[in-house]
């Protein structure tokens, strides 16, 4: 049973909040895709780390709907997509702080509760 499976909770959880994350990290600096990925490993111990397969159509929602910028730039000869937090996208991550901060206040309530 899927509902049973900590898997299951665990994928629909991750997903969400590699989307907050993924938004985090571009509210502190503009960063290629590999580095995005990196930086949401490094703060979530890899617990949200979004694969290639996953990151790039999230990067592309959030482009799509004015959240993030995305330009071409040359780093060490090579053509890199270098992706840039828009105001927006700073409103949106303020938002969503705000929402994650309050919600994750009550599963941890509930999970305490005796």
């Amino acid at each position: 049973m899927k509902y049973q499976s900590h898997e299951y909770w665990a994928s629909l959880i991750k997903m969400s909040l590699s989307r907050f994350f993924i938004l985090h990290v571009l509210y502190k600096e503009q960063l290629h895709g590999y580095e995005i990925a990196k930086r949401v490993s490094g703060i979530t111990s890899g617990c949200c780390a979004p694969t290639e397969g996953s990151l790039y159509p999230v990067l592309k929602e959030f482009v799509d709907n004015g959240l993030v910028n995305v330009e071409a730039q040359i780093v060490s000869g090579r053509e890199r997509k270098v992706y840039t937090i828009t105001e927006e996208g700073r409103q949106a991550y303020l938002v969503g702080s705000q929402a994650w901060a309050e919600v994750s206040g009550y599963i941890l309530r509930a999970v305490n509760s005796k």
